[in-house]
C-alpha cells in the first residue's frame, strides 16, 4: 500500500520553529522515522511538503490516484483552505490529518479544522510521534478494511 504524506506551511523549519509547541525534530528527522516505520507496515510512503496551497493540491491531484491513503499535515492550512479540502476529498482515498501542537489548546482560530471532515480522524499534540501515530492509524485501517 502506498501512502502519501503531505506536509504544509512552515513545516519546513521544523527543528528551529518554535520547539517549545513543534518539538526540535527535523522533518527529515521524521520522515526517517516513517520510512523505518512504513518497511514494518508493509507501506511504501511518498513525501512531498510545500509552503505553497496551489503546489499542495497539484500533488494530491496529480499523485492520489497511485496511493491508497494521504496522511496530512495541513498546517495553518487546516482552519481556512476549503481547496485543499476539497482536492483531499475528492481523492475519494481515506484521510488522516496530523498536528505537531495540541491546537485545541492554542489560539481559538486553530480549533477549527476543514479537513477533519473529510479525514478518518485527527491527531494532534504529540510532536513528531504525531506522523507516527497517524500512520499506524492509517495501516490499521486498511489492514482492518482488507
Amino acid at each position: 500500500m502506498k501512502i502519501l504524506v503531505i506536509s504544509g506551511p512552515n513545516l519546513n523549519r521544523l527543528g528551529e520553529r518554535d520547539p517549545s509547541l513543534y518539538g526540535k525534530t527535523t522533518l527529515k528527522e521524521i520522515e526517517d522515522a516513517l520510512k523505518s516505520d512504513a518497511q514494518k507496515l508493509g507501506c511504501e510512503l511518498v513525501f512531498f511538503q510545500s509552503n505553497h496551497e496551489g503546489a499542495l493540491i497539484d500533488f494530491i491531484q496529480q499523485s492520489s490516484h497511485m496511493a491508497s491513503g494521504i496522511l496530512i499535515n495541513p498546517g495553518g492550512l487546516t482552519h481556512n483552505s476549503y481547496s485543499l479540502r476539497d482536492a483531499l476529498a475528492d481523492t475519494g482515498k481515506p484521510v488522516v490529518e496530523v498536528h505537531l501542537s495540541n491546537v485545541h489548546a492554542r489560539e481559538g482560530f486553530r480549533h477549527r479544522s476543514v479537513i477533519a471532515p473529510v479525514s478518518l480522524g485527527q491527531i494532534s499534540g504529540f510532536k513528531a510521534e504525531s506522523y507516527r501515530l497517524g500512520l499506524q492509524a492509517l495501516a490499521k485501517h486498511f489492514k482492518e478494511s482488507a
